[in-house]
Formats: C-alpha cells, structure tokens, sequence
C-alpha cells in the first residue's frame, strides 16, 4: 500500500533536502521551466547543492533505458506493461545513483518527471491503472517521494503543436487522445488525497517568463503549507 506523503516542514537556512518534481504532458515546457527553477534557485542559494536531473535517465544505465524504450524503433510493439516495468527499472537505478545521494545530504533535487508520469501516462495513458502501476512502481520508488510536484498544464492538441522530438520520443507522435487521457490521469493525482497536498497544477499557457512567474508565485505560497524560502544567504 502506498504510504501517505505530506510536506515537510523545509527551511533552506536548516539545510534540509528537497525533492521538487516538474510533470505535464508533452509540449508543456516543463524541461524548460525546470531548468529556469534550477538556475533561479543556484543564484538565490549559491551555497546550496542542486541539481537537475530527469526520468528516465539522469544516470548512464537510466539513460540507456530512456533510449530503449523510447527512442529505439522495433519491428514489434512494446507491450505496455513492458513499458511500465522499463521506466520503473529506470527510476530505480537514477533514484538511487543521482537522487538519493544530493538529498543525503541536505541538497535539492529538481526532476523533470518522475513515477507520477507512469501513473499518468501508463496508468491512464495506456490504460492500466493507478493501482497496477504503484505496484510496479512501489519498490523502485521506495522512500523517494517528490516533496513537492508542479504540473504544467495545457490542452493536449495545443501542446502537441509544441513539440519538437517526434523521431527521437515515440510519445510525441502518439494522438490527442492519449494525452487527453494522460491529462485525466494528472488531474487525477491532483485530487487523490495521498498526493494534493504536494500538487501546484501550473497554467502552462503564454510566455516562458508568464509561466515561470506562476511556478515562483507557487513557490512562495508554498511557505503556507510548511515550506519556508526565506534565506539570508548572500
């Protein structure tokens, strides 16, 4: 059984690690946002250790999975619970290798995607459901739980006109519906009651610098669920 997640209490002068997650679906500008998030708070707290790393990959067994199932053409389709257990391997090797070791020690860790995307996209996506991605997920996963998760928000036939990387992610090229579903499959998560408390669903609509202004907005009022960004660090 999944365990409950909350919040917790997080100040950057305590030097408590934070796992903070981006997700939405493709064409929603999450890798770009992330980065910015990365760059914002390595200026704010140069004296911190953050990283950014993504799912699949971010370690150099991870990152071969990535290529394999998804950007490796095959003569056969994929089936999708192979699909499910590939990215969960995957997941289990980064959030060991890469994840684990910056929160140790007190570092932040800001991911493009995690296993929430294969609830959304296996799960809904696919079609095989919350319950039986957790279980494919549940010891990969283990204690790795995002403290908290902006969610990039668009409609699917607007952020498909996005993309860029149809040869190189098979997910690109897949219909609107699937990603209608995958969105379902967010909105979801947003209102389950182990994860709401964690869930920042961001307006990805208009510029770089509009959306990124709502993740900072969020960022902040944050503070009100326990998660504090004050620092004095110059």
């Amino acid at each position: 059984m999944l365990a409950k997640t909350k919040l917790n209490k997080l100040n950057f002068m305590e030097n408590e690690s934070l796992y903070i997650v981006f997700e939405g679906v493709v064409g929603t500008g999450k890798s770009t946002q992330s980065k910015q998030l990365l760059t914002y708070l390595q200026q704010k707290f140069p004296n911190r250790q953050i990283i950014w790393t993504r799912e699949p990959g971010g370690s150099e067994i991870a990152e071969a999975i990535r290529k394999v199932v998804q950007g490796t053409p095959f003569n056969e389709q994929m089936d999708p619970v192979c699909e499910a257990y590939l990215y969960a391997a995957a997941r289990a090797q980064s959030l060991r290798t890469v994840v684990a070791p910056v929160l140790a020690s007190g570092g932040i860790v800001i991911a493009d995607r995690s296993f929430l995307t294969s609830v959304a996209w296996q799960g809904f996506g696919r079609e095989l459901g919350f319950d039986a991605i957790w279980k494919i997920n549940e010891a990969a996963v283990g204690e790795f739980l995002p403290n908290l998760v902006f969610c990039l928000d668009l409609d699917p036939t607007e952020a498909l006109r996005r993309t860029s990387d149809a040869a190189g992610d098979k997910f690109e090229s897949l219909p609107p519906a699937f990603f209608a579903r995958c969105r379902d499959g967010y909105n979801f998560l947003a209102n389950h009651p182990k994860f709401s408390n964690l869930w920042q669903t961001i307006d990805a609509a208009g510029t770089k610098e509009e959306v990124f202004q709502r993740i900072l907005e969020r960022l902040q009022s944050a503070k009100t669920s326990g998660v504090s960004l004050s620092s004095t660090e110059e």
